[in-house]
């Protein structure tokens, strides 16, 4: 795969800040669509807050070219943070690039039960916000239809997580709610939807809790 000019001129500007401090270099969710800022990560030794202040001197620079914010840990970091992001960190196990420096996840792997673990406090967390968020509507039906809305982003990222633990969460009400795409239904098909809605993420909830690989 052909290194993009900008990740080049990255990889430049990172190496100029941390020099032989910074081990690897990659290129990771390549495969994302056309137009999306470019993830980038790289593995140093040390990381100080002057390195940070250099960093954030170019960041402008960076994001202008087409380029997110790199990720930079500590060579240490990643590996022991699997456990505590395994589903952010396992994308980039999935889907990385080398451009300069050794494999600095070569041999790591996320174990099941962590994700399931992640899995059950996000959907945990939707269930509980939900709830808290229903009765901060104060029985307004355009501000339930609103809370739904909001909420279908969220819960979209939640379904996805539970088919990467290889789980059916197929529902009706579950459906509606991803097909809103950020968008508010009218008051009335809030109010028609929201119970079927808030049983069902109490179901997956319930589901994910018990879930053995």
């Amino acid at each position: 795969m052909s290194i993009p000019d900008s990740v080049a001129a990255l990889e430049r500007d990172l190496r100029a800040i941390f020099g032989d401090r910074m081990q690897s270099f990659v290129l990771y969710a390549a495969s994302r669509p056309a137009g999306t800022p470019k993830a980038t990560l790289a593995v140093v030794s040390s990381l100080t807050t002057g390195d940070l202040r250099d960093c954030a001197a170019r960041v402008v620079t960076w994001q202008e070219a087409g380029l997110a914010t790199p990720l930079i840990l500590e060579a240490h970091e990643f590996g022991r943070s699997l456990d505590a992001f395994p589903y952010e960190f396992g994308a980039i196990l999935a889907d990385y690039q080398v451009i300069a420096g050794s494999d600095p996840f070569s041999g790591l792997q996320v174990d099941a039960s962590d994700l399931r673990r992640a899995c059950e406090i996000q959907a945990r967390s939707h269930l509980m916000h939900l709830r808290e968020a229903f009765i901060e509507t104060r029985g307004r039906s355009d501000a339930l239809a609103d809370l739904i809305g909001r909420s279908s982003l969220p819960l979209t990222a939640l379904l996805e997580n539970v088919a990467r633990l290889g789980m059916q969460a197929h529902d009706p009400a579950l459906d509606r709610v991803v097909a809103l795409r950020g968008h508010a239904p009218t008051s009335n098909q809030a109010r028609e939807l929201f119970p079927p809605y808030l049983a069902a993420v109490q179901q997956l909830t319930q589901h994910i809790d018990r879930w053995r690989s």
